[in-house]
């Protein structure tokens, strides 16, 4: 976690990756620190956060933001401390949380930065998670699209990860039955002993469909799309007329090269959206829901405070080591929201 005050470490893009993210597609080099410009922060890297939407910015197929260019240093938000400030609204050691990337240090717009404030500051780490926008995106997700209305059935897929398991627990603070879908049999045991969840089914089961069944007799009401594919499949069956289903991630495909093999289901699907009225949305959570940011901040807050949100960290020590560990992260290995420690806490 060595920070050189006058040197600035990065990891930049240094070549697209065909099919799943491997090492020699990032590069780690050094820089001098930055100058800041009229109303820039120079901003001190503590922590960084790692997200699968992370994948599709490495590539250049058209999305719904710019890809990061070859050389360039990889997207990311982090918890950082003002290092230096040319705007009256920020001064050296305030907590801030920007998109600054996989860096040292970072000379950032005050526009595009946001102080932490409450719990956060207890926890900077989790203005990257449960306070930040996994939270905001679980919350504007199932409230606003899904819609949960008390007795309902909610499905959430990823249920340990940082999305998912908070979109069950809201779900249950919502008085809904939550039934997750996890990697393995401790993610789902403590998807039930830890997050609360009623049921949470393996997806690596062969068996997934039927086991997915017998958790819903009473079918689905709300499914969280966080993975797409396989999963998918087994919930589309259940799910009931006017379901409504929010699309957040679809990271089961990220590494795709092309359509999968195999039988074409779109007819399938959109019949089944005819016949059952379904509701399937999908949003982009700074895009479509900046705006609400301080009503999602209010409210996790006050759960999160009283005790009624869990939370699970998966930290990594050391910026060097974040290529890994995005590599990991799309393959399934973190057990919770993955954060690289990048400095120390204190100035």
């Amino acid at each position: 976690m060595s920070q050189n005050q006058s040197v600035n470490r990065r990891i930049v893009l240094a070549s697209r990756p065909k099919g799943a993210p491997v090492a020699a597609n990032f590069r780690l080099e050094e820089q001098p620190l930055p100058s800041l410009a009229a109303g820039q922060l120079l901003l001190r890297t503590v922590y960084l956060s790692l997200d699968p939407y992370m994948r599709g910015r490495m590539s250049d197929a058209p999305s719904y933001a710019a890809p990061v260019a070859i050389d360039q240093v990889m997207t990311g938000g982090a918890v950082s401390r003002v290092v230096a400030s040319n705007d009256k609204n920020f001064k050296a050691g305030d907590w801030v949380v920007a998109s600054s990337g996989w860096q040292d240090y970072a000379a950032i717009d005050a526009t595009l930065v946001r102080k932490l404030e409450g719990a956060a500051l207890k926890h900077p780490s989790l203005a990257l998670g449960v306070l930040g926008m996994p939270g905001f995106t679980a919350y504007m997700g199932l409230l606003d699209i899904g819609q949960p209305q008390a007795g309902e059935t909610v499905v959430v897929a990823a249920a340990t990860g940082p999305v998912g398991s908070l979109v069950g627990q809201i779900a249950k603070l919502q008085g809904c039955k939550v039934v997750g879908i996890a990697g393995g049999a401790e993610k789902c045991r403590y998807a039930v002993e830890h997050f609360g969840f009623d049921h949470c089914v393996d997806h690596r089961d062969p068996a997934l469909a039927q086991r997915l069944q017998e958790a819903c007799p009473q079918g689905i009401d709300v499914y969280f799309e966080n993975v797409g594919g396989a999963v998918f499949d087994a919930v589309l069956p259940l799910l009931n007329t006017k379901a409504r289903v929010p699309v957040c991630g679809l990271v089961s495909q990220y590494n795709a090269e092309g359509l999968p093999q195999g039988q074409d289901r779109l007819m399938l699907l959109t019949s089944t959206i005819l016949r059952k009225r379904l509701r399937v949305q999908g949003f982009i959570i700074f895009d479509d829901y900046g705006h609400r940011y301080g009503e999602f901040a209010k409210q996790m807050g006050e759960w999160f405070s009283a005790d009624k949100i869990k939370f699970r960290e998966h930290r990594i020590q050391g910026l060097e080591n974040a290529p890994q560990s995005l590599i990991d992260l799309l393959e399934g290995k973190n057990f919770g929201k993955v954060v690289v420690q990048i400095g120390e806490e204190n100035d």
